[in-house]
């Protein structure tokens, strides 16, 4: 069973991601003493939307284009909705996305962020939630979509939206203290 202190997380975001979270996965899983990585399109800092204006800057790591998948045992990828919009449509973050499902990681989705599971074709027979207003994409792309603050599908993850910050990092937690999980491609 691994530990939370010896895991990587990779945390892949653009600006325009929901500030809570993108922070509360990152310091949450920090402080529980995992090593977290923030990678963007161009490895520099982006910026967070909170409320009604932009946020504050997150600094970078690495490019998405750098991230070697082996080297981290969870993807998270938080919402907002210009965040996910932009990354769906850049094909390293997709090829990324599902590298991390078909290495048999962890991959944790909250908000829009599904949409770049759809992008990915990850979803298909999959239990999976989100913020409402997608949840028809996902039932298009074939996931069985609930509404309830965590779905769980052999080790991907998905959730609704900063209220349900708490059950998401939980579950992440928990995932990776079971470690990689064995999984069919979607």
């Amino acid at each position: 069973m691994p530990k939370i202190t010896e895991a990587k997380v990779l945390i892949m975001s653009t600006s325009g991601f929901e500030q809570s979270e993108l922070e509360v996965p990152l310091n949450k899983l920090r402080e529980q003493g995992a090593t977290v990585h923030v990678a963007t399109l161009d490895g520099k800092a982006i910026r967070g939307w909170d409320n009604k204006d932009w946020g504050r800057e997150v600094d970078a790591d690495l490019k998405i284009s750098d991230v070697n998948v082996e080297d981290y045992i969870a993807l998270v990828l938080p919402g907002g909705q210009m965040n996910p919009d932009i990354l769906r449509a850049d094909k390293d973050t997709v090829s990324k996305v599902r590298d991390f499902v078909t290495h048999d990681k962890i991959v944790a989705a909250i908000c829009h962020a599904p949409w770049l599971l759809i992008e990915a074709g990850v979803v298909e027979g999959r239990e999976m939630t989100s913020y409402h207003s997608i949840r028809t994409d996902l039932e298009n792309a074939g996931a069985n979509v609930v509404d309830k603050d965590v779905a769980i599908s052999n080790g991907i993850i998905t959730s609704r939206s900063p209220d349900d910050l708490d059950a998401f990092v939980a579950k992440i937690v928990e995932e990776i203290k079971e470690g990689e999980h064995q999984r069919d491609a979607a």
